[in-house]
């Protein structure tokens, strides 16, 4: 590898949404030390004790066995379906489809990219199967196994009690009554044994047609037909969503406001991820309600694209698209910087789009200053983003100017904390997609993962917009529609 190269540990492009470690090897490289070398890590084969490292080697770990796991998911249900069912229409259904299935997720896992060339409803219905069958394969796997560990603690128990009753003695043998010829075999000449016709006035239940679905067939039936109808379903449900934008509408009182820019707009818009997923009509419609808002910013807060760097020249087209009447201001996400950090961020600032990468902007927004304050993405442990989140924010505010009014846009939200311990008024962030799969607005997803997940928070005098998002990298969403932001900004004394 070449030095100043940064390396991403993925094992295939149907995980390369999940955040990757990234590898930075160039500041390490005239360190090397071939003298002594130091133990090795206790649970991963590596040189040093390097953190960077170790959690590179458990994400490719991670994703490896969570793919095997995925195919050997679809092997059992193949195995399953032809045991379960005898009617050879449904066996060919659904052994096609999990022979796909398997085909598909086993050329991306060997880098083999065929998105490009087949719908979207193709990779959606391959991404769904193998999250959702998954889960719900694994739920069915832990609910047999209850049920067959109960089965076994039932009957070992009543073995126990059988052998030495209930009170704890051994039980006595029970004696048989009755005449001896109630035990022996019928024979042909025992009137017992003869066949008598029914009774007069009972119903004559007809034989069973061989045609017809017994129990077990149709049991069979429901299993063997439950993968594709399950995928179909979710799929049509999906393709639907992405289609989907709404406006969210803020009218936020915020006492520091400067009375000159009382009534200020901003168009927010958030995690576009450009790419398979989204694309065409949704991105359309996106510019077109931004620029209906006609606001005074447009300001984006990360994920332009998805992934790959071949979508960023669409995305910025649709940046360059999108109007406000005083500017446009861009950071990055973690998604931009899946593919290669460094090409993303030149050819953004190249592109003429302004772009805030720990830096900042003034804006003049009806006469008056508007400072804008952009955070890069924190790439390294995610247990110490808090500390260098605060430590950016407090070298970024040496910038900050007495007269303008400050507006921070961080990609992650939690970058919140940060803000109102400086007392910043604002801050706009993305990233959550508002929880993603939400049960309702306060259970789910967003609350398992984040502090903040969708909507208005507040701290002291410091407040913070979180957007749903308008672009996906899972194809489906659960109560968290994809979404811009309008905000309407008005001094505290107007409001009262």
């Amino acid at each position: 590898m070449q030095a100043g190269k940064t390396q991403v540990v993925s094992s295939s492009p149907l995980h390369a949404s999940l955040e990757p470690i990234r590898v930075d090897l160039a500041p390490r490289l005239p360190t090397l030390d071939l003298g002594p070398r130091a133990p090795p890590c206790p649970y991963f084969h590596c040189a040093q004790r390097s953190p960077e490292y170790v959690r590179a080697v458990f994400w490719f770990w991670f994703h490896l066995v969570l793919n095997f796991s995925m195919l050997a998911m679809d092997a059992a249900w193949f195995v399953a379906v032809r045991r379960l069912t005898k009617r050879r229409l449904w066996r060919v259904l659904s052994g096609v489809f999990l022979a796909a299935q398997m085909a598909a997720l086993l050329s991306l896992m060997c880098e083999l990219d065929w998105t490009p060339y087949t719908p979207k409803a193709v990779l959606t219905g391959v991404i769904l199967w193998h999250f959702f069958g998954f889960g719900f394969s694994l739920s069915i796997i832990l609910l047999l196994v209850s049920v067959r560990a109960c089965k076994w603690l039932v009957r070992s128990l009543a073995r126990i009690f059988q052998a030495y009753g209930w009170h704890g003695r051994p039980a006595r043998p029970r004696r048989t009554t009755g005449p001896a010829e109630d035990h022996r075999q019928l024979t042909a000449d025992d009137p017992r044994s003869v066949i008598r016709p029914p009774l007069p006035g009972l119903p004559i239940v007809a034989p069973t047609r061989p045609n017809s679905l017994t129990r077990r067939e149709f049991l069979g039936a429901c299993a063997a037909l439950a993968p594709p109808l399950f995928t179909i379903g979710s799929t049509s449900v999906a393709l639907a969503q992405l289609n989907n934008l709404r406006v969210r509408r803020f009218t936020l009182s915020i006492p520091t406001l400067p009375r000159a820019l009382d009534g200020m707009t901003i168009a927010h818009v958030s995690d576009i991820h450009v790419g398979r997923v989204t694309s065409s009509r949704v991105l359309r419609e996106m510019v077109n309600l931004t620029n209906s808002l006609r606001p005074d910013l447009v300001l984006m807060t990360g994920d332009l694209i998805n992934y790959e760097l071949a979508d960023l020249s669409e995305g910025l087209a649709l940046a360059k698209a999108m109007e406000g009447r005083s500017g446009l201001w861009m950071i990055e996400g973690n998604h931009d910087l899946l593919d290669d950090a460094g090409e993303f961020q030149r050819r953004v600032k190249a592109a003429g789009v302004p772009f805030l990468l720990d830096d900042s902007a003034t804006a003049t927004v009806r006469g008056h200053p508007v400072q804008l304050f952009g955070l890069s993405w924190f790439i390294g442990n995610p247990h110490e983003r808090d500390r260098v989140t605060t430590l950016q924010l407090r070298q970024l505010l040496k910038q900050r100017q007495p007269d303008a009014f400050p507006i921070l846009l961080a990609h992650h939200p939690h970058a919140f904390d940060a803000a109102a311990d400086a007392d910043l008024p604002l801050t706009l962030a993305g990233h959550t997609h508002g929880g993603q799969l939400m049960l309702d607005s306060h259970h789910g997803v967003g609350p398992a993962f984040f502090r903040y997940w969708s909507g208005l928070y507040q701290r002291n005098r410091s407040q913070m917009i979180v957007s749903n998002g308008v672009g996906n990298w899972f194809p489906i969403r659960i109560n968290a529609p994809a979404e811009i932001v309008h905000l309407t900004l008005r001094c505290a004394e107007s409001q009262g």
